[in-house]
């Protein structure tokens, strides 16, 4: 037997193996349907698998698919976990395994939700004004043009090239991915106001954390940095409890603040608000960002999946092409790139339930 995961082809596959795993460490599962349906009518929801007391002190909650396609990796983890190591876990410690936060993006294979909204831009604070982003503002026809033919994808990602070299790669990647609010049909927007899975997420907190003293978050991303490497991203600032928590369960966690990170610095990021969730408990929140391919593939992957949601048609002749195309700069199908990224999960995982 071979302890290494393998990457799920579709959703609902997916789904399937992670439910037969939990059932299988003998986790408690609780599905909460999502609105929506999949591209091939399929059902679609959050499927929460428990393992450990309810009145536990310590929690530890492991997520996959914030960002939809980013799903598959996290699926496979957490499928690999239940089905190998259940028996690893201390009997005191309570696991919630989140598996799919965001199902309509990991079926239509997209980073967003159904309204086109990056749920990691999606937890400002929506009692004021969202953030702005003039920048984004001046270049938001080029990111995502309204045709997507051969000449305008290369006469646009020209001009965004041009504007790398004059701006350079940290700002442009800060002006592109930081979030912005005043594009629907843009790339990493923000919404305006809380969206399905934002809301799934408090209530559920609030409905299931009341006896925890303890919360740790490992939250599962891909598409930032060197292939098959996982680096670790805490959203709080070096000096603030939350990063301080987290470095000392993982002593080469980056903050994203600190400038010495894959990510650019985040509006509206869930990991930042974490403490909200369990606010009584000590939460410790961390991401996990594998890394794919380069980031230009992984930009032109998302301008094209903007375009053919937001201009073109996601159930037409382009849509299966597109969607390849997104799934190849998330999810790499090479066996060798999970099995890389498997180490990692362990060694942060272990760190989480007995630290």
């Amino acid at each position: 037997m071979t302890d290494h995961p393998a990457l799920s082809a579709t959703y609902p596959i997916a789904r399937a193996a992670f439910r037969a795993a939990a059932d299988a460490a003998g986790a408690t599962v609780h599905t909460f349907e999502h609105p929506l349906r999949g591209p091939e009518g399929e059902s679609l929801g959050i499927d929460v698998a428990e393992l450990g007391p309810r009145d536990a002190a310590t929690v530890v909650l492991v997520v996959s698919a914030t960002h939809g396609v980013e799903g598959y990796c996290g699926s496979a983890l957490q499928t690999q976990w239940l089905t190998h190591h259940a028996g690893e876990r201390p009997h005191q410690v309570r696991l919630v395994n989140i598996h799919a936060l965001n199902p309509y993006g990991m079926a239509w294979v997209r980073r967003v939700n159904e309204d086109n909204v990056d749920l990691n831009r999606n937890f400002v604070d929506w009692s004021q004004p969202a953030p702005s982003n003039a920048d984004y503002d001046g270049i938001a026809d080029l990111v995502v043009p309204a045709e997507w033919t051969a000449d305008e994808q290369q006469r646009t990602l020209e001009a965004l090239l041009a504007l790398v070299a004059e701006w350079g790669f940290p700002k442009v990647q800060a002006v592109v991915s930081g979030g912005q609010y005043a594009h629907p049909k843009g790339v990493f927007y923000g919404g305006t106001e809380p969206v399905w899975s934002h809301r799934w997420l408090r209530q559920w907190c609030a409905d299931n954390l009341g006896d925890a003293q303890r919360v740790i978050i490992v939250d599962l991303h891909t598409g930032l940095g060197p292939w098959g490497h996982g680096e670790l991203i805490a959203s709080a600032a070096p000096g603030e409890p939350m990063f301080d928590r987290a470095a000392a369960l993982w002593p080469d966690a980056k903050s994203m603040l600190a400038g010495d990170s894959v990510s650019a610095t985040l509006a509206g990021d869930w990991l930042n608000i974490a403490d909200q969730l369990a606010p009584h408990a000590e939460v410790t929140p961390i991401c996990i960002e594998y890394g794919t391919v380069d980031g230009i593939t992984v930009l032109q992957s998302l301008r094209a999946d903007a375009w053919l949601h937001g201009h073109g048609d996601p159930t037409g002749p382009q849509a299966a092409a597109v969607r390849a195309q997104v799934r190849a700069a998330f999810a790499d199908d090479d066996p060798a790139w999970i099995a890389a990224c498997w180490p990692r999960f362990l060694e942060v995982l272990s760190a989480a339930l007995h630290g």
